[in-house]
C-alpha cells in the first residue's frame, strides 16, 4: 500500500467514515499541527489508535498553524507533514483541515472517540468540541505523549543552536 493513498481530501473522508462504520471498525480521531515529528507524537499516536480499530489524524493547515504559533510556523508544509504522519504505522488516514479548531472535521466524521495527547485535560481541551463529541455518544480521552517532548521547545532548540 502506498501511504499517500492514507491522505483525504474533504470529498473522501465522509465516505471514509462510512466504510470504517459499515466494517463495524470503531474509529479513533485527532488533531494537531505535528510540525516536527518526534518521539512524543509517535507515541501519542500509538496510544490514540490502541483506542480504537483505525486512527484519522486530522492536520492543521499551513495557515492555520501560523495563526496558532505565528510567523516561521510551520516549518514543514502542510503536505509533508500529512505525508509523514500517513507512513505512520498507527495511522489508518490523514485529512488536511483549514479551520482554527477541529469541529467541522468532527462534525463530518463523529469518531467513536476523539482522543487529545497529553499535554491536554478534560478542562482545557475546546469545550464545543468536547460537547459535540459526547452529543452524540462518543468519548473524549485524553492519551500521552513523552513529558518534555514538543515541536516549540525542538524549534527553539534548533534556532538556538
Amino acid at each position: 500500500m502506498n501511504f499517500r493513498t492514507k491522505i483525504l481530501t474533504a470529498g473522501q473522508l465522509a465516505a471514509w467514515r462510512e466504510a470504517q462504520r459499515a466494517a463495524g471498525r470503531r474509529v479513533v480521531a485527532t488533531n494537531g499541527c505535528f510540525d516536527l515529528l518526534h518521539l512524543g507524537h509517535v507515541t501519542y499516536l500509538e496510544a490514540a489508535r490502541n483506542l480504537g480499530d483505525a486512527l484519522l489524524v486530522a492536520v492543521n493547515s499551513d495557515a492555520s498553524v501560523r495563526a496558532l504559533k505565528g510567523p516561521g510556523r510551520p516549518i514543514n508544509p502542510e503536505g509533508d507533514r500529512a505525508a509523514v504522519l500517513a507512513a505512520l504505522e498507527s495511522v489508518d488516514a490523514v485529512y488536511v483541515f483549514p479551520e482554527p479548531d477541529a469541529l467541522a472535521f468532527l462534525r463530518l466524521t463523529r469518531p467513536d472517540v476523539y482522543a487529545k495527547g497529553g499535554d491536554y485535560t478534560l478542562e482545557t481541551i475546546n469545550q464545543e468540541e468536547r460537547r459535540f463529541v459526547e452529543s452524540y455518544g462518543g468519548r473524549v480521552a485524553v492519551v500521552g505523549g513523552v513529558p518534555g517532548r514538543s515541536t516549540t521547545l525542538l524549534a527553539q532548540r534548533l534556532v538556538g543552536g
